[in-house]
């Protein structure tokens, strides 16, 4: 009944960008946090930030403020996930997803239920 499908992934030289999206069904997107995970091969999975429900309140792991941004587009029911100045270590599967506390917005992946499928993004050097 909730499912959230990524899109946008692909091959990109350091440097450039990519925008991942996000597209919701089942649930409403102005009522759910949404966070951004990434999993690069050998390497635990880190969240790479979250957005609260009112879309304006947004977390920011350290190695990627200044570079990604994350939007809501409610009407839409689709978040976004713009990267840009992508470096090889942005390297991995990126995964959206929707917390059980639809109000909780972190970066730890034990508080979400609602996952993607992933999108491969690679960053070549």
């Amino acid at each position: 009944q909730l499912q959230l499908v990524e899109s946008g992934g692909g091959s990109v030289q350091p440097g450039g960008s990519l925008r991942l999206s996000c597209a919701a069904s089942g649930f409403r997107l102005d009522y759910y946090a949404i966070a951004w995970f990434r999993q690069a091969p050998g390497k635990e999975r880190e969240g790479v930030l979250c957005i609260m429900s009112d879309g304006e309140n947004i977390h920011y792991a350290d190695s990627v403020k200044g570079r990604f941004t994350i939007s809501k587009n409610n009407a839409e029911n689709t978040a976004y996930l713009q990267m840009n100045s992508l470096n090889p270590e942005d390297t991995g599967v990126y995964y959206c997803a929707a917390p059980k506390d639809p109000y909780y917005c972190s970066r730890h992946a034990d508080h979400y239920s609602f996952w993607g499928q992933g999108t491969q993004v690679t960053v070549s050097s």
